[in-house]
Order: C-alpha cells, then sequence, then structure tokens
C-alpha cells in the first residue's frame, strides 16, 4: 500500500532525477570551459596533463550521474528493499 509519504518521496526522487539528467551535460560543458580557459592562460605541459587528467576522470563520472537521473525518473528507485530477502536477480 502507498502512503501519502512513500508518493512524496517517489516524486522528490522523480524531480531530483530531472535535476540530475540536467547537472550531467552542464557539469561536463562547465569543465571543458574552465579547462580550455586554463590552458589557455598558462599553456605548458603541466596545466595541459592537469587538465586533461581532470577532464578524463570526471567526464565519465557525469555521464554516470546522467544514467542515476535517468533511472530516478523513470521510477526505477520507488520501491528499495527493506531486507535482502527482497533482492531479485
Amino acid at each position: 500500500m502507498l502512503t501519502i509519504k512513500d508518493y512524496f518521496m517517489n516524486t522528490i526522487k522523480r524531480f531530483a532525477g530531472i535535476l540530475w539528467i540536467i547537472l550531467g551535460p552542464l557539469a561536463i560543458f562547465y569543465l571543458i570551459k574552465t579547462a580550455a580557459e586554463e590552458i589557455a592562460k598558462k599553456p605548458v605541459i603541466d596545466t595541459k596533463i592537469q587538465w586533461i587528467v581532470f577532464v578524463v576522470i570526471f567526464i565519465p563520472i557525469a555521464i554516470g550521474l546522467i544514467i542515476f537521473g535517468w533511472h530516478a525518473f523513470k521510477g526505477e528507485y520507488d520501491h528499495l528493499p527493506e531486507s535482502s530477502a527482497e533482492l531479485e536477480d
């Protein structure tokens, strides 16, 4: 049985999913923009390596954020298991 509290929490999860979907690409955009600006300010190899590492490490994290948001938006986190007996393969 779905209580008002459960309905409210599921709604919050779905809105948060939309937020994560939007924040992922925005974070990638600003990361690349900042990297380009910083490399343009000081175009030495140390700066280039540093920002390339930041971008390469952060992009998969941002993509994971987008995927997580999509699953939250679809409602896949509406019912979370309360015990290990509820887990499925």
